[in-house]
């Protein structure tokens, strides 16, 4: 198997709509495939993918102005039947765990109001979420999407659980991916994954975050629980098995970003960048450690070939299966993709930088929900900096989320589609809620980001006042209806050599307090308020 270091360096060269077929290669410790069989790394949606056009401008209005919403157009994914097929045999091993349970156990905790502070000069939201310090700092994980319990049922709750937050990371540190010193021999040698687990490309994980109140003691407790996202395919010996989430992203980001995440109902809807959405079902949510017990191993069922398998959740550089033994990179819970929609136009953004076409298929970049239209919508945007040739600063669209559950016939966007009025684009995450856009543009890590207030007038985005200053890195949006509130979180870490240096000083040499990664929420009755 050739390094993916040396397939990358093949795919700068190569006809990019090649890619569409062929996938990049498969992590290291996925096993050869033989014919026939199914290759992990060809993961679907697969948008198809061309150059770049000369004609980038073409079908431009202005910031605000108006789009095309047939360039949002989405076909269900090729391989939707068989992936559902794969699941099924999954569902047959392993046992799953429901969302309540999942809640119910989880292990690590939110501190509210700590003095990490992203804000800066900019006012405090309403709530602040300060995640274990692990999770504020790694490098490896990298948040991004949001989602809640208010976007999945009307009711605002699941089952009998409610103030449920989720968030993605994406996997943000790979050292076996871009700095191998032996690239014949894949992404990670031994001794690189003995060091340092996080060599593996782990892909994308959900943290599921409540506030309640502790059963035990009766106090209140803000608890959390990481999932890792996964793909299912056949291994080598004919065997049913899963992976990390990969696509062919490189070199404007890391595999899947997971910028932008929407619950609804039982399923949940990935942002994959460059090729559409993922889908995953909360009803398939797989525990690979039922008695709670990394120890213990617990037997998990039999594939087809009838043999008895058992799970490792202690050894974290291993995933799928191996020699009738479930690995996971260490996570309990895993959730596979069940389908996908893939854009129906033709990929054609450049590479190597945030310009973005005007028309074609767009940037899946972030999405969200409007539960305040009827009917229900997704909405869907870019993440864009114009350049010369490429004027976009963005589009954004909606479809009627429930069109996204039949996955038999193509899904276009409709009702309205815009060009982000953001004159040097930087959208990083959307929110609609009863005719206003909100939207985050992130500032760096010196400053804080900007929260705009955007209205429809004869089809045109205009500003609605002055943007609220927010968060340094501020990323997706979720409305939280019962609440009142406008829910993101911030994405940078201190420890670099950019990171919050006008914050610098000497009782805070690296940043830690302004930069450490928080949820929060501003109550959108204030927000709309501001001048």
């Amino acid at each position: 198997m050739r390094s993916r270091r040396i397939r990358r360096a093949w795919l700068t060269t190569a006809a990019a709509v090649s890619l569409a077929f062929t996938g990049p290669m498969a992590p290291a410790r996925a096993g050869d495939v033989p014919p026939g069989g199914s290759d992990p790394a060809v993961q679907e949606p697969l948008a198809v993918e061309a150059a770049p056009s000369s004609l980038a401008a073409t079908g431009w209005t202005s910031p605000g102005g108006t789009a095309s919403p047939g360039d949002f157009t989405m076909s269900p994914g090729a391989l939707n039947s068989e992936t559902a097929a794969r699941v099924a045999r999954l569902d047959a091993v392993l046992p799953k765990s429901g969302v309540q349970n999942l809640l119910a156990g989880a292990n690590r905790t939110v501190t509210p109001w700590c003095s990490r502070d992203p804000f800066g000069t900019a006012p405090d939201p309403d709530v602040k979420y300060c995640l274990q310090s692990d999770d504020s700092t790694s490098p490896e994980w990298v948040p991004q999407g949001l989602t809640g319990v208010s976007d999945a049922k009307d009711n605002e709750l699941w089952g009998e659980a409610g103030n449920i937050q989720l968030f993605a990371s994406y996997d943000g540190s790979d050292p076996g991916r871009e700095t191998d010193p032996d690239p014949t021999t894949g992404d990670c040698t031994p001794a690189e994954l003995e060091a340092d687990d996080a060599c593996n490309q782990k892909g994308v994980r959900i943290t599921f975050v409540q506030s309640r109140t502790n059963p035990a003691t009766g106090t209140p407790e803000v608890k959390y629980r990481h999932v890792l996202l996964g793909w299912t395919y056949v291994n080598s010996a004919g065997h049913v098995s899963f992976d990390g989430l990969h696509a062919s992203e490189y070199p404007i980001q890391k595999g899947v970003h997971a910028g932008g995440i929407v619950w609804y109902g039982n399923y949940l809807y990935v942002a994959d960048t460059r090729n559409g959405l993922r889908v995953f079902d909360m009803r398939y949510i797989m525990d690979l450690d039922p008695d709670g017990d990394p120890r213990t191993h617990d037997a998990m069922g039999a594939d087809t070939d009838g043999v008895r398998t058992t799970a490792d959740t202690e050894d974290k550089t291993k995933v799928g299966r191996h020699d009738n033994v479930w690995y996971s990179f260490g996570y309990r819970y895993v959730m596979p993709q069940v389908a996908a929609w893939k854009f129906k136009a033709t990929q054609s953004n450049p590479t190597g930088s945030y310009a973005c076409v005007s028309t074609g298929a767009p940037k899946a970049s972030y999405i969200s929900l409007d539960r305040s239209a009827t009917p229900d919508r997704l909405i869907m945007g870019e993440y864009c900096r114009p350049k010369t040739g490429y004027p976009s600063t963005g589009r954004i669209a909606s479809f009627q989320v429930a069109a996204l559950e039949g996955r038999t016939a193509d899904v276009t966007a409709e009702g309205w589609a815009n060009y982000l009025p953001l004159a040097n684009g930087g959208a990083q995450g959307a929110a609609v809620h009863d005719g206003t856009l909100y939207v985050n543009e992130s500032k760096g890590t010196d400053e804080p980001g900007n929260l705009w207030r955007y209205k429809w007038s004869n089809g045109q985005l205009v500003a609605s006042g002055q943007p609220v200053k927010t968060a340094r890195g501020a990323e997706d949006l979720y409305v939280e209806r019962g609440t009142g509130r406008l829910w993101s979180l911030s994405e940078h870490r201190p420890g670099s050599a950019s990171d919050c240096t006008a914050n610098r000083d000497a009782a805070d040499p690296v940043g830690t307090d302004y930069c450490q990664r928080v949820l929060y929420g501003h109550k959108s009755s204030w927000v709309d308020a501001q001048p």
